[in-house]
């Protein structure tokens, strides 16, 4: 059931994604709710700090993580002013945020040339047909530090 609450959550998203196109940002802003209560909200700055992984949804989990002092988000729930893209749903599932509410759709995006679905096919098509080649490399060497986690007595699981 969607509440007026949420409604008024997403309206601070899209709030935060108008904001983000006046300061030279992309169209999205995010905001993560915990208890009935804004944790965290941010914008796309993809341009604005160089960093093709400034997305809305992953500027505003890392915030809450920073806000709350942990890396798991159970119980929150974001709601963000478009369908996350792949980047941003691995974000949310690796925060383990229980719930998504999202505004515009993919197509939506596509449609003012936001278009993710070459990532989605890309996923689908088997390493060797990709088209940014996966190239296996040391893997032997690469394995010793796996077992060294995996071996490891006080680590923190995550």
């Amino acid at each position: 059931m969607i509440t007026e609450q949420d409604r008024a959550f997403m309206r601070e998203a899209i709030r935060l994604a108008n904001e983000s196109v006046e300061r030279g940002g992309g169209p999205f802003g995010a905001v993560i709710v915990k208890d009935g209560e804004i944790v965290a909200g941010s914008s796309n700055s993809v341009t604005i700090d160089n960093d093709p992984t400034a997305h809305a949804e992953v500027n505003t989990i890392r915030e809450a993580c920073r806000r709350l002092g942990t890396f798991d988000l159970s119980g929150c729930t974001i709601y963000t002013s478009c369908e996350p893209c792949p980047m941003c749903l691995g974000a949310i599932y690796w925060a383990r945020i229980s719930r998504i509410f999202y505004g515009n759709n993919r197509k939506d995006a596509a449609d003012i040339q936001f278009a993710d679905d070459f990532i989605y096919e890309e996923l689908e098509r088997p390493l060797e047909t990709r088209t940014v080649p996966i190239i296996p490399l040391l893997r032997d060497e690469a394995l010793v530090t796996f077992r060294r986690w995996s071996e490891k007595a006080d680590k923190r699981e995550y």
